[in-house]
């Protein structure tokens, strides 16, 4: 396994993510069932490990179909395009809401099926095929965004908004867009 790509995907998902819709999702389930942290955060891997695994082989089959000079533009302008996509706060609407359970089955069931529905198009969805189209190991794309996602989400499900508060999510956003942007640059100017 690559681990370059590993940690470069970990870290880059696990940045895009705080404050992202998918981890105010993660806020609203723990909120709304309190006593099944443990669905939750098991629905929030599972829905991620089928969705990003999904987004890296898209990201890979275009790779391969695309020339490489046309594939560079997309990708350089595609990770600065989501560098600045970072920038622009996240939010769940207010009258979303989420089913009535009181089993841990169901809870798993209700996040998987919204988690993986919600991070269709996401930014760390859109990352994800980013990356598999950039790096050859589709495993250690798929295994990094979702430990990233893990890292991200798994903590706001067992602090809740205190631990998204500390945070300041404009700076962590911010940094990340920076290295989206930079990636995105030497993908334009160094990739061959």
């Amino acid at each position: 396994m690559d681990l370059n790509s590993f940690f470069l995907a970990t870290s880059i998902v696990a940045l895009a993510e705080i404050g992202d819709k998918t981890q105010l999702l993660s806020l609203l389930l723990a909120a709304r069932y309190k006593k099944h942290h443990w669905a939750i955060i098991a629905g929030i891997f599972i829905a991620t490990v089928f969705n990003h695994a999904i987004a890296a082989w898209l990201g890979s089959a275009l790779a391969q179909w695309i020339s490489p000079d046309v594939m560079r533009w997309i990708l350089g302008g595609g990770f600065i395009a989501l560098g600045l996509w970072l920038l622009v706060p996240d939010k769940l609407d207010d009258n979303e809401k989420t089913p009535q359970a009181h089993s841990a089955w169901k809870v798993f069931i209700i996040t998987t099926s919204l988690f993986f529905i919600a991070e269709m198009g996401d930014k760390t969805q859109v990352a994800t095929v980013a990356l598999g189209a950039r790096y050859d190991d589709l495993v250690a794309v798929v295994l990094g965004t979702t430990v990233g996602m893990m890292l991200a989400n798994a903590p706001a499900v067992w602090l809740g908004q205190k631990f998204t508060n500390a945070l300041p999510i404009k700076w962590v956003h911010a940094i990340a867009a920076i290295i989206f942007i930079v990636i995105g640059l030497v993908t334009l100017f160094f990739y061959q």
